[in-house]
């Protein structure tokens, strides 16, 4: 009989992959042909997954659905959209209900998601050694086994958590004979390796293990992007990938300086050094950069060498840097005044505020600063929420151009900011300016989500709905 590795070698080279190991990296994907912009690369459902929010029904335990849910009238711990997603999940919920069902009300507070996830992995092990679900070359336990844990590198009071939580695990499933030690491990393979499962829009759902995901490499100017539908995870090609080469997909917000982008991935254990983290800072420097003063200018400020004063790049206009140190201490000021304000729900307020950092912001840091960006996306989510349109739209359009130049090209960040930005323009008439919003919202998330979803659908219908009006405007205009 095959060994589980040839049998997934098998699979993989059935879609056209190879797993082969990577100097530094460990294991990685590559393409076994070329795949073009927009192909599904891999999919994969995962070997366990739960939902962020547990016992408050936000979300389907098998589809991640957010629509019709029943909680499970034994443990009331799961949720289900419909009695198709209950049936589909019977043979690992039955164990799993059991289980929950037998714990008292203060145990069933222990259950946070990362204990979830791990008494699922658990029992979907066990209903596939005992041959009750099928298992193959990509949907195995020896593929969760190989994953690297890094337990030689966890600080110790975080193994005295996973300890901790083993032992919870432990509790929840008294009949069955854990690794305790296993079990640990586990837990660190979690840190680095489960994925976080996202709706269309790229807000957090739940968390999911995808083992053969896993393998893909990270790079911060990568040739894949990973999006999900429901719990499925799909892997799509942003640009041309040739064949032999390797499959890389970003595990990271990367709209984010070099030292910012090394920081989050040190718990992923490896230094990144993909071509933008090993060129030159001037990235850098435009995003946490300050301005030039002259404001035709769009260079940005170097240190002086001997002073405090600094230098645009550029035109070589000089710039006070107390005056600066004084403006970015104002600017903190009023942050931690309005991050008090924020819990009071006094949504008119906190814009007025923000508005006021946005605008020392403004004269403070070079336009593609990322703290600018990060102040216009909060205002653009308070006037959505306020439902000024106006406001929202304008803000929404001043973060396009930064998302343009931070993102590659087919990033679905910028195809959801263009979506927006065409729902407010339709909202608000300007049907010429949705036009061109949508289509290239669609043209960027043809290409990251597909076509197939409800998500796309929606956004496809409302760009052919825009098109319809803006046509018959175009004709009626014509015959006047």
């Amino acid at each position: 009989m095959a060994s589980w590795e040839e049998q997934l070698r098998d699979e993989l080279a059935g879609r056209d992959l190879a797993v082969a190991s990577v100097p530094g990296k460990g294991r990685g994907l590559f393409a076994a042909r070329s795949f073009f912009p927009g192909e599904v690369v891999i999919s994969q459902e995962p070997y366990a997954s739960t939902p962020n929010k547990i016992s408050v029904g936000s979300n389907c335990d098998n589809c991640f659905a957010s629509r019709n849910l029943r909680k499970c009238s034994v443990c009331r711990v799961a949720w289900y959209c419909g009695s198709a997603c209950q049936r589909e999940e019977w043979k690992l919920h039955q164990l799993e209900c059991r289980a929950i069902a037998a714990l008292t009300e203060d145990r069933k507070k222990m259950l946070t998601p990362t204990i979830r996830l791990m008494v699922r992995l658990v029992l979907r092990r066990k209903l596939q050694d005992d041959k009750a679900i099928p298992s193959s070359g990509t949907d195995n336990y020896n593929l969760v086994d190989a994953l690297e844990s890094h337990i030689s590198e966890v600080d110790k009071n975080q193994l005295v958590l996973y300890a901790q939580m083993a032992n919870l695990v432990q509790l929840i499933l008294p009949s069955f004979e854990l690794d305790l030690k296993e079990i640990t491990h586990t837990f660190s393979k979690f840190a680095c390796n489960a994925h976080t499962i996202c709706d269309p829009e790229l807000r957090p759902l739940g968390t999911g293990l995808y083992p053969v995901l896993s393998i893909i490499n990270h790079s911060c100017v990568p040739n894949a992007v990973l999006i999900f539908e429901g719990q499925t995870a799909y892997v799509r090609a942003l640009q041309p990938i040739s064949k032999n080469e390797e499959v890389s997909i970003s595990y990271i917000e990367t709209a984010a300086t070099t030292m910012k982008r090394q920081d989050d991935l040190k718990h992923y254990y490896f230094t990144c050094t993909c071509p933008r983290c090993v060129k030159d800072s001037e990235e850098d420097a435009l995003l946490e950069g300050y301005r030039c003063n002259d404001q035709k200018c769009d260079g940005f400020l170097l240190p002086n060498a001997g002073n405090k004063g600094y230098t645009c790049q550029k035109c070589s206009t000089s710039r006070d840097g107390e005056e600066l140190q004084k403006m970015a201490s104002d600017v903190l000021l009023l942050s931690d005044k309005v991050s008090s304000l924020v819990s009071s729900g006094n949504n008119s307020e906190v814009g007025s505020m923000y508005k006021t950092i946005e605008e020392l912001e403004r004269k403070l840091y070079h336009p593609l600063s990322i703290t600018l960006l990060h102040t216009r996306e909060t205002l653009l989510k308070i006037y959505m929420e306020l439902q000024d349109w106006q406001t929202a739209l304008m803000y929404c359009r001043l973060t396009i151009p930064v998302y343009e130049r931070i993102y590659p090209p087919f990033h679905p960040m910028i195809g959801l900011q263009f979506y927006t930005c065409g729902k407010l323009e339709w909202l608000l008439e300007y049907t010429e300016d949705a036009l061109m919003s949508l289509t290239r919202a669609a043209d960027i998330l043809r290409i990251t989500h597909g076509t197939k979803s409800e998500f796309m659908k929606e956004l496809l219908g409302k760009l052919e709905e825009v098109r319809a009006e803006a046509s018959f405007r175009l004709s009626a205009g014509d015959e006047q």
